[in-house]
């Protein structure tokens, strides 16, 4: 929480003001003073966390007034604040709902004070719990998580509702970009673990030597730099889900150690040796083949059926289709309430050089050039000169295996000159030939500058 919202009602005006002075030194307290019941009653749209009411009010009495506030929300704390030192009184209200009462005296300032603090801090958890079961509420929609209507997104939709009412390991491939840790979250946060943690490890970021202490921990002074205990993402994944991003990246004796801890459930932390149980659910993710990286012998056969489970492939964005449009329009729509911005659309020319462009990168990709597009467009309408294209792959050009390499020369050739307005020169400069040898090729394939 932010700002504590306080009501202070008063009649006494001068003790209310000294009130409202006191509680305002604190800077998470906005503090609002009214004199009567009936005021308090008519500004309670604006919604108080606290409520700090005097027993003996001109127009309703106190217990009337609590009983009115609560009628119309329950849940506001209430403080009541009285010249009465009877403790039956003080029992009846706390009976009543009041969640504190104070006597007037030459400590009600800090009585008050105090007691705020408190309810603040239950407020704060309150608050937390509220927004933890809205998030577990909320279903991890495909259709705002995974956009698309192709037939290949369709497939891994259907993989995606099979996985989710089993605890089957599951496998997922695709090229980098395709949304691998996405698809890894909606199984999760759709299933029975949902309101258990999601742990992503990603191990193409992690050097070799640090593997062992981030999958499995260690105990204070097992080597040098380790000042304190670390909780492996095993046990920190325990009840719920590991998501094990570029699994192939892991190496040979590293991967012999992970089958054993995925066969017996139990890992021990580095410089320790208490066996400590877990239960997670293992989901991986590789933009590589598994199998063929088992053929050349860098992955182990063994974790590979142990691991592989259910597989679930993602078709790269240039084979699906109009899912490009869908998803431009979903980045779109996002950047423009991100940022607060007015709606934009994309022009049928925009949309024909989307769909025209292959997208190596994938969705990552799609995103990148649409965030850019968004701030480089003029209007309200993004323009295909809007687009700029910066993949690290030369993506007008694609390698076959069916082809001679006289074609490939040939196709390397017409990409440079076509990208360097037919300029021999520059194209022979750009891939270090002669100018003649761009000009045999072009005469002996009979191709047209």
């Amino acid at each position: 929480m932010s700002l504590i919202k306080i009501f202070l009602i008063e009649d006494d005006a001068f003790f209310g003001e000294t009130l409202k002075y006191h509680l305002k030194l604190n800077p998470d307290f906005e503090v609002h003073l009214f004199y009567s019941g009936k005021e308090c009653l008519s500004h309670l749209y604006l919604k108080p966390d606290i409520i700090c009411l005097d027993f003996g009010l001109p127009d309703i009495s106190g217990d009337l007034l609590l009983k009115k506030i609560k009628e119309i929300n329950n849940s506001i704390p209430i403080i009541i604040i009285s010249g009465q030192e009877d403790i039956e009184v003080a029992v009846e209200f706390l009976k009543s709902g009041a969640d504190d009462y104070i006597v007037k005296n030459n400590h009600t300032k800090d009585l008050l004070w105090n007691s705020i603090i408190k309810i603040k801090g239950n407020l704060n958890l309150v608050h937390e719990v509220e927004e933890l079961k809205e998030k577990l509420e909320q279903k991890f929609s495909f259709e705002k998580t995974i956009v698309g209507q192709s037939e290949a997104i369709k497939s891994v939709f259907n993989k995606i509702n099979k996985s989710i009412n089993t605890n089957i390991n599951v496998s997922i491939t695709g090229e980098t970009g395709t949304g691998k840790e996405v698809v890894a979250k909606a199984i999760h946060y759709n299933s029975e673990l949902k309101s258990k943690p999601f742990i992503a490890v990603n191990m193409a970021a992690i050097p070799k030597e640090l593997v062992e202490s981030e999958f499995f921990g260690h105990e204070k002074g097992a080597f040098t730099g380790a000042d304190t205990r670390r909780i492996g993402k095993f046990e920190q994944a325990d009840g719920g889900t590991i998501f094990l991003d570029e699994i192939a990246e892991l190496d040979l004796n590293l991967q012999s150690k992970l089958l054993r801890v995925l066969q017996e459930r139990e890992v021990v932390r580095l410089g320790g040796s208490t066996k400590i149980k877990f239960n997670a659910r293992l989901i991986i993710a590789t933009h590589k083949d598994l199998a063929q990286e088992v053929k050349k012998g860098t992955f182990r056969e063994d974790l590979y059926y142990r691991i592989i489970g259910l597989p679930i492939e993602l078709p790269p964005l240039r084979e699906r289709g109009n899912d490009t449009l869908l998803l431009a329009k979903h980045f779109i729509d996002l950047f423009v309430k991100d940022n607060k911005m007015k709606p934009i659309i994309l022009s049928k020319e925009a949309k024909d050089k989307l769909l025209k462009y292959p997208f190596p990168g994938n969705i990552r990709e799609l995103k990148s050039v649409i965030d850019l597009a968004c701030v480089m467009c003029e209007s309200n309408e993004i323009l295909a000169d809007d687009f700029s294209f910066n993949s690290i792959h030369d993506t007008d050009f694609f390698l076959s295996e069916e082809k001679t390499l006289k074609e490939y020369n040939a196709e390397i050739i017409m990409h440079y000159l076509k990208k360097n307005n037919n300029d021999v020169l520059k194209t022979a400069k750009k891939l270090d030939i002669g100018k003649s040898t761009i000009y045999n090729l072009i005469q002996s394939l009979d191709l047209k500058k």
